[in-house]
């Protein structure tokens, strides 16, 4: 098990467009994908979500993505090939910055093609949910962090108040 420190919004890794992964004989490779599994594994433990983490968050600047929702897989040079036109809005979280919520615009539908670890080339097509994910976790491997996407600098919250204000909404408040 390699639990691996996950880096911060201002380090500067986060905001580096990663290299392409060219062998997949590489032992790297198989160790860059076990450490993101087991520290999002950890992640969820600790805080009680997660369902994504990317290398770049680790500190590794590779194309390679780790995702958990039905079932774990990993993701390497991912890229979307095709977007739906229609949006959704939400609130988005980071695993680099956990006491924040950014409210963002997504396509509701994409497309990514990817490798998995053996290098065999995929095709996944995704929406609302797993949509939303790959988006935020192929932005991190761009150097696009979701404060990026903000729809304005009003939509940048903590956490804890947007709890406060989720629980008063019931009482007629609106954000």
């Amino acid at each position: 098990m390699a639990i691996r420190e996950i880096l911060l919004l201002g380090n500067p890794v986060l905001r580096a467009k990663c290299e392409k992964v060219k062998s997949f004989s590489d032992a790297g490779l198989e160790d860059t994908a076990r450490d993101l599994r087991d520290t999002l594994a950890n992640f969820r433990r600790m805080h009680g979500f997660g369902r994504g983490i990317a290398a770049p968050q680790i500190g590794v600047s590779r194309k390679v993505i780790f995702i958990s929702i039905d079932r774990p897989f990993e993701l390497v040079n991912p890229e979307i090939v095709k977007r739906s036109k229609q949006m959704m809005t939400l609130w988005d979280d980071c695993f680099s910055f956990p006491d924040l919520l950014v409210k963002v615009k997504r396509h509701t539908r994409i497309s990514v093609r990817y490798r998995d670890i053996n290098g065999s080339r995929l095709r996944l097509d995704a929406e609302d949910g797993l949509s939303e994910l790959l988006q935020h976790e192929i932005d991190h491997v761009n150097g696009i962090l979701a404060v990026d996407r903000a729809i304005d600098s009003r939509h940048i919250v903590l956490r804890s108040e947007w709890e406060k204000l989720t629980r008063a909404r019931g009482k007629g408040y609106r954000f």
